[in-house]
């Protein structure tokens, strides 16, 4: 997992554009997922099932969350994907171990896809701390 500083909400503009857009030239797409007002386990489920458009299977908990990650046949077609994850902060302060669950659950996706023909890669935007 790679992380980003930036005060943008990306996926558009900000220090990240020259990165995004090299990835989408390699036939990668780039997915957002905002966190901004996420507080609990069942909202983080909720705004990935949301924001990445997962399958209808999808039983919003950990396994569930780590099968789709690791099975991208319900979304063919990408060389790749590079999940852009920014407005974190809030639901690390406020459900820290649901976060680091949430942390290796990409942790994993992204060493599954390694060295494979397609791949997922994910990038945490740095924001500024609120308060």
């Amino acid at each position: 997992m790679t992380t980003a500083d930036s005060a943008d909400q990306v996926p558009e503009g900000g220090p990240l554009a020259p990165v995004l857009d090299a990835v989408r030239g390699g036939g990668w797409a780039t997915l957002p997922l905002d966190l901004s007002g996420v507080r609990d386990k069942a909202a983080f489920l909720d705004r990935c099932a949301t924001a990445l458009t997962l399958p209808d299977w999808f039983g919003r908990n950990w396994d569930a969350l780590a099968d789709c990650l690791s099975d991208l046949s319900w979304a063919p077609g990408e060389r790749g994907r590079l999940l852009v994850v920014s407005g974190w902060r809030e639901y690390a302060d406020q459900a820290p171990g649901d976060w680091g669950v949430a942390q290796d659950v990409f942790a994993d996706a992204v060493a599954y896809w390694r060295g494979r023909e397609q791949g997922l890669e994910v990038v945490l935007v740095v924001e500024p701390p609120t308060g």
